[in-house]
């Protein structure tokens, strides 16, 4: 299922799956308060279905839900999500090294120990969406770097093509074009030489297009593979 409304017109989800409804209400009451729209379930499969149907950005999962458990969701969640957009934390009863290190394992962000108060779930929850944000602007930078480094690498292949092309292209097209004007001052035509003048003036044209690049954007090609849209550049 596709979610249609922008993530900048609506409220951060937070799925909450606990199998103690207290602590889903406590868990739930917190959130809704620090702005979330909150969703809550009681099993591990009710929480899988949920997080596919509904695509939180938060999930809060306890560790020992029933049926399936609350790491195995933190597993299926990271498997999904490998971009790691989905902040999880996971409840535990438990603080004994093997269980968290599981929870590490599986992908957790981070993990609340029960019993827990309204004042600590606050606490953490807001250290949480500040750590959210910063994973968000790190993605976002990243990205910008992906590209730069991306246009830069496309920009000094253009380069370099202009350089080889252009010399020997030059010379093709003298060539061709004087030898027509010979043949054509005798009255004669040669269809192989028009040809090949006909197919060094695209060349000429595609490396124009490639000195015109500014924002080059890659489009589907056969076989799967993607090419630089120059038409789209050439277009514009």
């Amino acid at each position: 299922m596709t979610d249609i409304q922008p993530a900048e017109t609506r409220l951060p989800r937070a799925l909450v799956a606990d199998d103690d409804p207290a602590v889903r209400l406590l868990v739930a009451s917190v959130l809704t308060e620090l702005g979330h729209e909150t969703r809550t379930c009681a099993s591990g499969a009710d929480a899988w279905r949920t997080f596919e149907e509904w695509l939180p950005e938060l999930v809060v999962i306890d560790s020992d839900l029933p049926i399936v458990d609350g790491v195995e969701i933190c597993r299926r969640i990271r498997e999904w999500d490998e971009k790691r957009e989905v902040f999880v934390i996971v409840l535990t009863g438990h603080d004994h090294p093997e269980i968290l290190e599981s929870v590490l394992d599986a992908g957790g962000d981070e993990f609340i120990a029960k019993p827990t108060t309204p004042q600590h779930l606050r606490a953490r929850f807001v250290v949480s969406r500040r750590r959210m944000a910063q994973d968000v602007a790190r993605r976002n930078a990243e990205e910008e770097l992906s590209k730069a480094r991306w246009l830069a690498g496309i920009g000094d292949a253009t380069l370099a093509l202009q350089h080889e092309i252009n010399n020997p292209l030059s010379a093709l097209l003298g060539n061709a074009e004087l030898m027509i004007m010979e043949l054509e001052e005798k009255g004669e035509r040669n269809e192989l030489l028009d040809v090949i003048h006909e197919q060094a003036l695209r060349i000429a044209d595609v490396v124009r297009r490639l000195r015109r690049l500014k924002n080059p954007e890659s489009v589907d090609y056969v076989g799967g593979a993607r090419m630089i849209n120059l038409w789209k550049e050439h277009a514009s």
